[in-house]
């Protein structure tokens, strides 16, 4: 296995601590971590999943992405009427920070996003809060419009037919 050196900022000030982790993703029984980038949330990140969790697995990342994303997005959610939670204005920001939240967790753990927990993430909000939305615009149309679709095309067969007749009879066209 090979290492190399990486760079993580410990605080603000900017103050370097050099931290050797392994190329590509830690395996749960290694010592040491690697953050996907210099900035201050990274290595906290770093940090708790390594203290608590003994490396960037994905327990962490899921407490992760209900304690910084989730709870947010909920507490938001809940505070619109249900009414709004179909309404692609009013939920668009809400859910496009959920997206980044997300996907800014996985990068600092150097974990590939998206990933099986993303997915099941979105999936599970879509059946709390999306499910009764209506999808009118790839819905049927109301059986009135479909009938006439239908019927139109059937009943002009006969009137060609007879106008095809019409004309051969009457030695307009050739046969």
């Amino acid at each position: 296995m090979r290492c190399s050196t990486v760079i993580c900022l410990v605080n603000d000030k900017g103050t370097v601590q050099p931290v050797t982790a392994t190329t590509g993703y830690p395996s749960a029984h290694e010592e040491t971590m690697t953050c996907g980038n210099n900035s201050h949330q990274c290595t906290e990140l770093c940090e708790i999943c390594d203290e608590v969790f003994n490396g960037p697995t994905m327990t962490c990342l899921s407490a992760l992405f209900e304690h910084m994303c989730l709870q947010d997005f909920n507490s938001a959610m809940t505070s619109l009427n249900d009414s709004d939670w179909c309404v692609w204005g009013k939920v668009n920001s809400l859910y496009s920070d959920l997206s980044l939240c997300t996907e800014n967790i996985s990068d600092c753990l150097r974990i590939p996003w998206p990933n099986p927990l993303v997915e099941e993430t979105f999936v599970n909000i879509h059946s709390q809060f999306f499910q009764e939305c209506s999808t009118e615009e790839f819905s049927d149309p109301p059986p009135p419009i479909v009938f006439a679709l239908v019927i139109t095309p059937i009943c002009l067969i006969p009137v060609m037919v007879s106008l095809v007749v019409l004309k051969t009879k009457n030695g307009d066209g050739t046969p």
